[in-house]
């Protein structure tokens, strides 16, 4: 996604400025037209070094739980038939996520004015994903908003349920690696200089792999802070080069093709691809619309620009199963899915069916691979911690000798 500044005059004639993201220019215009009638002029913010090392991102930019909770009470209110503007206020007043309360507040307030909901949570939460305010978008068009939430509320639900699974099978891992880092930090920073001390102090020869763990030790003494200096140097030097077009384009390739994680992305793009789909054709948008909205939500850049590609071969009139076949990177299965969910005229369940069965793919396959990390690690740590008791006690055996 590139980042635009713009100029824009609003409905009444004040001059408003503000910065949008988007695939390019014309997407930029698009979504600034959504607000306001007339844009002045639009100009691409440069990505200085500055601006990539200050835009590091950690954490989500929204809780995905409590979207899940709000879609699913705006589902239900707006079908028993009460005012928008009403129905605003009374899902704030339950909402306990402060972002998502204070945006509720807000829009309710533009809403009576005669603002539309989605251009409204646009305004008053930019972090808001793309798909959210484009399938409320199109609901509101088609006159059919409380089916949109309803969608949205299995589509949000079913992401959570995921990244926690994720999470929860990562846990252990983790929680090893961790033990063995501070292991191995109290061994080089208080147990190692002790024994070199000792042996020091004894004389003689001492074996080879002591030789080699006093020498790890001496190492990571004299040289921590460089080390330590190295390591973010490489991280942010990583971290800008991959916001690059080009450094994005040949780590999201490699995240495509490497080992094990291949696959794992592979899936998580399809899965994302099919249940985004799925979710705005449902929601009442073009076939081209809707993927115009789901390139733009995809985290693999690679697949992201192979999808956006496609909105010009599908405006020339080219099927999408036909679109998708030229596709390097999704699976097979995926695209001869989609042919005949277009050959029955049912590309919208098909399309939900082939999120579920991805996800339950990319649901095994995570937890295979998480199966096969743990006795990996496992393993590393013990042959770690045996060459540890290997070096420290050896010398004891002969230590009696030069006594």
């Amino acid at each position: 996604m590139i980042t635009y500044k713009y100029t824009a005059m609003s409905k009444d004639g004040a001059k408003v400025s503000g910065v949008v993201n988007a695939i390019d220019e014309y997407s930029a215009v698009d979504r600034i037209k959504a607000k306001y009638p007339v844009v002045v002029k639009v100009e691409e913010v440069k990505d200085t070094l500055f601006n990539r090392i200050m835009n590091f991102e950690f954490g989500p930019k929204f809780d995905e739980k409590a979207l899940s909770v709000m879609c699913s009470q705006f589902s239900i209110v707006l079908n028993s038939g009460v005012p928008i503007d009403t129905c605003l206020n009374m899902i704030a007043a339950q909402t306990k996520d402060k972002k998502l309360k204070k945006m509720l507040e807000m829009s309710a307030e533009d809403v009576a004015q005669g603002t539309p909901i989605a251009t409204a949570f646009e305004k008053n939460y930019p972090d808001l994903p793309i798909t959210f305010l484009e399938t409320i978008r199109a609901g509101e068009i088609s006159g059919t908003l409380g089916d949109s939430f309803a969608s949205l509320q299995t589509f949000y639900e079913q992401s959570y349920q995921l990244n926690q699974k994720v999470k929860a099978a990562m846990s252990y891992p983790m929680f090893v690696l961790g033990v063995g880092v501070i292991v191995l930090i109290v061994i080089m920073a208080f147990v190692m200089p002790t024994f070199v001390s000792m042996f020091d102090d004894l004389g003689g020869e001492l074996p080879g792999i002591t030789k080699f763990l006093i020498s790890i030790t001496d190492f990571f003494q004299k040289y921590w802070l460089i080390m330590i200096l190295v390591i973010v140097v490489g991280f942010i030097i990583f971290k800008v080069y991959t916001g690059t077009d080009k450094g994005k384009e040949q780590w999201a390739k490699f995240m495509l093709k490497a080992p094990i994680i291949g696959n794992l992305n592979t899936l998580q793009g399809s899965t994302e691809f099919a249940s985004t789909m799925a979710t705005l054709l449902k929601a009442g948008l073009t076939v081209g619309d809707a993927l115009e909205v789901t390139s733009k939500v995809m985290s693999n850049y690679v697949l992201s620009k192979e999808v956006h590609s496609m909105v010009e071969k599908i405006a020339t009139g080219q099927e999408l199963s036909n679109v998708m076949r030229q596709s390097e990177y999704f699976p097979q299965v995926l695209k001869e899915m989609t042919g005949v969910g277009e050959k029955t005229g049912e590309l919208e369940s098909t399309l939900e069916t082939i999120a579920a069965y991805y996800t339950n793919e990319y649901n095994y396959a995570v937890s295979d691979a998480i199966a096969k990390l743990e006795p990996a690690m496992l393993i590393f740590l013990a042959l770690f911690a045996g060459f540890i008791v290997i070096a420290l006690y050896l010398p004891m055996f002969t230590m009696y000798s030069y006594m």
